[in-house]
């Protein structure tokens, strides 16, 4: 059934003045727009000069833990690599040389530029293996620098205990990340 013409509504298209076809009230506004920005404080940061103050539960690099006598504190349970969405994390297990667990991982790699620093892993670890420390300023000239093994993974934690920035993961209650404190 063809609609009727009283159901059309034609649209005419709006009449300009002098001053919209010169661009006037755009030119002005443009110019408030610029002069507002230049008396506003200026909230950029000069890094690496200035750090900026990150909130207490940031996700950045991996690191794996280890545990009281320096081990590696990670099963190779597969849970982290089952749990990643970006699947970035390659673990190959290997019968335990110590008497208190079956495996442990012979290799551990988790690709950097792969993973979108969701904390699923870390999530899914029954052990707390793995964690997201707060460092952030991560660069490689190659792919091969960005995939980070059990040695560099090891190495991070190192650092960031001697730094002392342990994620507050950590050091909160007996819930690992779900006693994480709300930002």
């Amino acid at each position: 059934m063809p609609i009727s013409d009283s159901d059309v509504r034609w649209v005419k298209p709006p009449k300009m003045g002098l001053a919209e076809r010169l661009y006037l009230p755009a030119i002005v506004e443009g110019l408030g727009t610029t002069i507002k920005h230049m008396f506003q404080p200026k909230v950029t940061q000069q890094f690496p000069e200035e750090r900026p103050q990150l909130p207490p539960n940031y996700r950045g690099v991996h690191r794996l833990n280890r545990d009281e006598q320096g081990r590696v504190k990670c099963v190779a349970c597969y849970m982290c690599s089952t749990a990643c969405p970006a699947r970035c994390i390659d673990i190959v297990a290997a019968p335990s040389p110590w008497p208190d667990r079956e495996k442990y991982p012979e290799l551990f790699v988790i690709d950097e530029l792969r993973c979108i620093y969701c904390g699923m892993c870390e999530q899914a670890c029954p052990c707390d293996a793995i964690e997201l420390t707060s460092l952030f300023d991560l660069t490689g000239l190659s792919r091969e620098e960005m995939m980070f093994d059990k040695e560099k993974l090891l190495s991070v934690f190192d650092q960031t205990v001697a730094a002392g920035t342990d994620p507050i993961r950590t050091r909160s209650g007996k819930l690992s990340v779900a006693s994480e404190p709300a930002v």
